[in-house]
């Protein structure tokens, strides 16, 4: 005999399976749609970064080999139009980074360093920063790679113009300011988070730097050290479009998507502990010229330094420079107000 509880328990049945069945496509479709998304970023970040690959003469498999490698990192100040192709590098940075230590080094030289171009048909010495100018990347990887007798495989050349674009992409970057100042912005002292306009004022700032040029080089590193740490952390994820939007528009470099991708998925771990230094020099004039000369003692600091970053066995730094400062034997390295002067002669 059929009870009232009977029929309600049968009522109830048809209920849960259609319940059962929903919240079953509720996942299926929210799966889809994650999947979807994922796959939307993927092919939008695999476009972004195949518009910044400008191959060199320069193949390496050591990022896809998971090994340590060094990049030359760029700042070519052209404005916010998007142009990269020419203008000196007024910011050069060498990045050596190791997944096995976890660690990344990166050395500032100075753009006023006196160095030969390498590439060129005739002798010619200038400021490091021409090279870029004068023959692209490959030739600013090669000066930089003699300079200093460190293997660089990697260049990544960005607009400065355009890095207000990227701080803001990451959601503004934290720094501490070293000392107040006020320009177009006003910074002070101690820790601030700047969005895209301060950061670029930031990096830029020389004149009012008690250290010139070399002070702007350490806030150039903040600003990229801040903006590594942004972009691996999970608050960054939601402006990833705009990110990669960014990117694809102001950088040039010769590592490939998949490098980019085995970057991001073997080398994060690198980004999270940065050192910073810088090549040292003094100041010297060459005809009406104001350049900085380094030491062979203080290329030959920042070659170990590099080189055993890189898991290489230190060698004698042997080059143009090392030659030049044998020559002006009268050049005094101790000196820091007074300005040297000196000739550049091709060494015979």
């Amino acid at each position: 005999m059929e009870t009232r509880s009977n029929r309600r328990q049968q009522q109830q049945k048809p209920r849960r399976f259609r319940w059962g069945k929903l919240i079953g496509l509720i996942v299926v479709v929210g799966l889809f749609t994650t999947g979807a998304y994922a796959l939307r970023l993927y092919s939008q970040a695999k476009y972004a970064i195949n518009n910044t690959y400008h191959a060199t003469k320069h193949v390496s498999t050591d990022i896809a080999n998971k090994k340590p490698f060094a990049v030359l990192l760029l700042g070519v100040d052209t404005g916010a139009d998007g142009r990269i192709e020419k203008g000196n590098s007024d910011t050069m940075i060498v990045a050596v980074v190791n997944p096995k230590t976890k660690k990344t080094t990166m050395v500032s030289i100075p753009r006023d360093t006196a160095a030969e171009l390498i590439g060129t048909k005739e002798f010619n010495m200038q400021k490091i920063n021409a090279a870029y100018n004068v023959g692209g990347s490959d030739m600013a990887i090669n000066t930089v790679s003699k300079l200093v007798n460190v293997p660089i495989s990697y260049y990544l050349t960005i607009n400065m113009g355009a890095l207000e674009k990227v701080v803001n992409a990451v959601g503004g970057i934290d720094v501490v300011v070293p000392f107040p100042y006020t320009g177009n912005q006003k910074f002070t002292k101690g820790p601030m988070h700047l969005n895209g306009n301060m950061a670029l004022a930031y990096s830029r700032m020389r004149h009012s730097d008690p250290e010139g040029d070399y002070g702007r080089q350490k806030r150039q590193q903040q600003v990229i050290k801040a903006i590594l740490k942004k972009a691996i952390s999970v608050g960054s994820l939601g402006n990833f479009t705009k990110l990669m939007d960014t990117i694809s528009k102001n950088i040039a470099t010769n590592m490939s998507f998949d490098d980019m991708q085995s970057i991001f998925l073997n080398y994060r771990d690198a980004a999270k502990t940065v050192s910073t230094d810088h090549l040292q020099g003094v100041n010297a004039w060459v005809g009406d010229g104001a350049y900085q000369i380094a030491s062979d003692a203080e290329m030959q600091r920042i070659s170990n330094k590099l080189r055993t970053a890189l898991g290489l066995q230190t060698e004698t730094i042997s080059n143009e420079e090392t030659k030049q400062n044998a020559k002006n034997t009268q050049f005094d390295f101790k000196a820091t107000t007074d300005q040297n002067y000196i000739i550049f002669t091709p060494y015979d």
